[in-house]
């Protein structure tokens, strides 16, 4: 059984097997959790993102898909990087969203990782609301099977800890 554990703080700072990061399909780096990684785990981890794009991967990483590369300087083996959905209020993408939760996970099993730690993705500048973004994450987290021992939610700060707290109980 996985166990599900929350922090509050700096996804980058966490010591585990593999870090999930919230990364844009072009895998080259950008802003929030995604441009931290990158800019903490150095240019290993870019460097592998740029092979990814030249061969398996040149229209990008699909919303949804999970891939994994070296964590670089970081305190972890290797990070997954997932491309989560814009949120919209027309069209449910909840499905999508799950899917980074699911395909990181089944990532890690390949892998052999034992603990991942995953932000809240989507619910920064992709504008995922964070109950809803925290009801996914948790939910898929559950009903998972998965080798992974540990899930860490690293949340950025106390609003989305306190919303994480709800759900994980």
């Amino acid at each position: 059984m996985t166990t599900i554990r929350l922090v509050q703080g700096d996804i980058t700072r966490e010591s585990v097997d593999a870090i999930v990061n919230a990364a844009n399909s072009s895998l080259l780096g950008g802003g929030g959790v995604d441009g931290a990684i990158h800019r903490r785990g150095g240019s290993a981890i870019l460097s592998e993102c740029r092979e990814l794009r030249a061969s398996r991967y040149g229209k990008g990483l699909p919303t949804g898909q999970a891939v994994a590369t070296t964590a670089g300087d970081l305190d972890a083996r290797w990070v997954i990087h997932t491309v989560g959905p814009v949120w919209s209020a027309s069209e449910d993408r909840s499905d999508l969203l799950a899917s980074c939760y699911r395909e990181s996970l089944r990532i890690a099993d390949e892998l052999g990782a034992r603990s991942v730690a995953f932000p809240a993705i989507s619910t920064g500048i992709y504008g995922w609301p964070m109950d809803d973004g925290a009801r996914i994450a948790v939910a898929t987290v559950r009903a998972a099977r998965t080798s992974v021992e540990e899930v860490r939610f690293v949340l950025f700060d106390q609003r989305a800890y306190e919303v994480f707290e709800e759900q994980v109980g």
